[in-house]
């Protein structure tokens, strides 16, 4: 643990309606930041308090103190939980993407009570052989190509299609805020990741938590199915058309369906993805400046 001095806090926004709202806690993936939310911000704080971080080393999350030579998840999660103190949030409504659910499922084993309903979009359950050869191939690939190059070449593994694009895109764009050394911190979090998946998944969901994906997510769909078949508090959507990112490929069905799941309306199994968002060069850059 090092001395230095930095940031207390992690950076945070609050958006949306007035102080007496219920709060909704929004927790993004690795390599992503606040701006990862742009198109669920402006739909949910009409009826809800928002608050937006940015993890450890993400956007302006930078010289966090203390800081650590190797990161796990309860480091990660009691950043988040040391900003919502600070705000003395009791109970809230919790959102996450991809590496975040991840997050998401510490958070719930730390502080049940703050936990009122969940979203996971893209969210990961699988410890399997298969994703520890992934992970662990990542971290090597990460000495011999530049951080750049590897990240690029995840975001094409995880993101293939055309139609992932937008989020390619954004994902790239965010992760230049982070240096190589911070990055590798946060792939070295496979090793307490598998424990953490055995120990979430292999306990009795307390609350509801609906699970978003779409069913061109090749890597991840098969163990997010199973785990909400195997959970009675868990349901899960599958968005027709879309991949890992769902919140960004198709907002406007992902915001409808999750309004609806944090307001105890029924949602679908499976819907189709709505009008996609333009994914040529000159329509992207427009869209993330």
């Amino acid at each position: 643990m090092s001395k230095e001095k930095g940031r207390s806090y992690l950076h945070y926004e609050i958006i949306g309606a007035e102080k007496d709202a219920p709060w909704m806690v929004f927790v993004h993936g690795a390599g992503g930041s606040i701006r990862t939310w742009k198109f669920q911000t402006e739909h949910f704080a009409k009826n809800y308090r928002l608050l937006l971080m940015d993890l450890r080393d993400h956007g302006f999350s930078k010289n966090m103190a203390p800081s650590y030579d190797a990161y796990d998840f309860d480091i990660i999660s009691n950043d988040i939980l040391k900003v919502i103190d600070s705000l003395k949030i009791e109970r809230a409504h919790f959102m996450s993407l991809s590496v975040g659910s991840v997050i998401l499922q510490k958070l719930d084993i730390l502080r049940p009570k703050l936990i009122d309903r969940m979203v996971m979009a893209g969210a990961i359950f699988d410890g399997s052989k298969f994703m520890y050869a992934f992970v662990h191939c990542g971290k090597l690939l990460t000495y011999i190509l530049p951080f750049r190059a590897f990240y690029s070449l995840f975001s094409f593994i995880v993101l293939p299609r055309k139609n992932h694009r937008l989020s390619r895109f954004i994902f790239r764009r965010q992760s230049k805020r982070m240096t190589t050394e911070e990055y590798l911190k946060w792939v070295r979090l496979y090793k307490p990741f598998f424990r953490l998946i055995k120990q979430y998944t292999n306990r009795e969901l307390p609350r509801p938590c609906l699970i978003v994906m779409g069913d061109q997510d090749h890597i991840f769909l098969g163990s997010a199915k199973k785990f909400a078949h195997n959970q009675e508090n868990a349901s899960i959507t599958i968005i027709k058309g879309c991949g890992h990112v769902v919140s960004i490929e198709s907002p406007l069905i992902f915001n409808k369906i999750s309004l609806d799941f944090f307001e105890g309306k029924p949602t679908p199994d499976e819907v189709n993805v709505d009008k996609p968002i333009p994914y040529k060069w000159k329509d992207l850059k427009a869209l993330s400046s």
